[in-house]
């Protein structure tokens, strides 16, 4: 039987495909209170703001490609089985080829009513405030927002108990509940934190590679091969 190898991944992985991190250094998130866009308050408050946020960042999407780390981690399911849950919006894993991904902060690429998280379609395209489902509910991005909660969390606890090795990349390890997964890992297995930047960890049974995703990531696969 393959080994399992779950890969947590935050937006340090997509920073070099051109997709800027979360938040800049001042606190803004493209020149935004984080709050005024990414929060049900926010969208109340001004959704075409949101909207139009949002239908500028689904456009920086459809023109960036997945670099040499998505790539690698595609790979890694030739030999290993494989689950990658992310906190990205972005779907550059599955360009790459990686078909076990979960998006536990939703998914830039498709959209839903603001009543449900269940009905879910794709998109490509801007979303304006007017565009309804049938049932004449504004349509919003499938994204989760701050102070909202975060459906696929179980999924992702009992997937991280279940792993042979652990990778985390490209994710200050300050956002939750997804920095509290790595907890829920069996002990004693393989575990590795890339990050250019990586965050101080008490856990000594992490090996920390403080390097970019493109170099940490290749480094890690020669090691687990």
């Amino acid at each position: 039987m393959k080994k399992h190898i779950v890969i947590l991944t935050g937006a340090g992985i997509s920073a070099e495909s051109g997709i800027k991190t979360f938040r800049d250094a001042n606190g803004l998130w493209e020149g935004h209170n984080v709050m005024d866009v990414a929060s049900p308050e926010g969208f109340a408050k001004n959704p075409e703001l949101v909207l139009d946020f949002y239908n500028q960042r689904r456009k920086q999407l459809l023109e960036v490609k997945p670099n040499k780390a998505h790539f690698d981690l595609a790979k890694l399911e030739q030999d290993f089985n494989v689950t990658i849950i992310t906190q990205n919006v972005d779907d550059l894993h599955e360009r790459a080829g990686s078909t076990n991904v979960i998006h536990l902060h939703g998914e830039l690429l498709k959209r839903r009513p603001i009543s449900s998280d269940n009905e879910i379609y794709d998109c490509k395209t801007d979303i304006f405030f007017g565009d309804k489902n049938e049932k004449g509910e504004q349509l919003r991005p499938h994204i989760v927002w701050f102070g909202e909660n975060v459906p696929l969390i179980d999924k992702a606890v009992s997937i991280c108990e279940t792993a042979n090795v652990l990778l985390i990349i490209g994710t200050s390890l300050q956002v939750y509940p997804a920095a509290s997964l790595m907890q829920y890992a069996p002990k004693y297995i393989p575990k590795f934190y890339i990050d250019a930047a990586p965050a101080p960890t008490n856990d000594i049974s992490i090996q920390v590679i403080p390097k970019k995703a493109t170099i940490g990531v290749e480094e890690v696969i020669g090691l687990l091969k």
